[in-house]
């Protein structure tokens, strides 16, 4: 017998990717179907394409192979420093990602600059509608007030429960529960 460490077994499969300015972009079409079931990435004209939180948090568990326009393989750390190039908080959104993937929740892109996330309760992705929103930040960086405030109106109106998902400094993340004080 031998006694070399085995590969990691996935029941996943393997995926491949380009990197775009937006995100990694898949072309194999049964790729495509399996990640779109498990609620991956977004098709837009015919072009399925993968955020970079997502193909990071993919990357990390070995189901998707990232390459450049040359074809050189793209490790995670490369694909990280693009993603950061794009969004000066990345790391915190990929570690909230990663985090609310691991708990077995789906996280979908939110909507706009105040929304980070939506969340589906486990087992509910694609038969029914989020249940919470995410705004991540970190700990001792300044959340705007104006960011807040847009949050909160927004998950109102979508009656939606919003999260505050904080990168404390030794990178694990905490949740907060957000609401609107009133007084009578």
């Amino acid at each position: 017998m031998s006694n070399k460490e085995n590969p990691p077994v996935t029941s996943e499969p393997k995926v491949e990717g380009i990197i775009a300015e937006n995100g990694v972009k898949v072309a194999e079409q049964s790729s495509i179907d399996s990640l779109n079931q498990r609620g991956y990435g977004n098709k837009e004209k015919e072009i399925f394409t993968l955020t970079f939180y997502e193909a990071l948090y993919l990357l990390d568990k070995q189901m998707l192979t990232v390459k450049d326009k040359k074809g050189n393989i793209i490790n995670f750390q490369s694909l990280l420093e693009k993603y950061q190039k794009v969004d000066d908080n990345a790391w915190a959104h990929y570690l909230v990602y990663r985090d609310l993937r691991s708990r077995g929740y789906v996280a979908r892109e939110g909507f706009g600059n105040a929304i980070d996330f939506r969340i589906y309760e486990r087992g509910s992705y694609g038969k029914e509608s989020a249940t919470s929103l995410i705004l991540s930040t970190q700990e001792g960086k300044p959340l705007p007030i104006e960011d807040l405030s847009n949050a909160i109106a927004q998950s109102q109106s979508l009656k939606k429960d919003l999260i505050l998902g904080v990168m404390n400094r030794r990178g694990e993340i905490v949740y907060y529960s957000v609401s609107p004080l009133t007084f009578s």
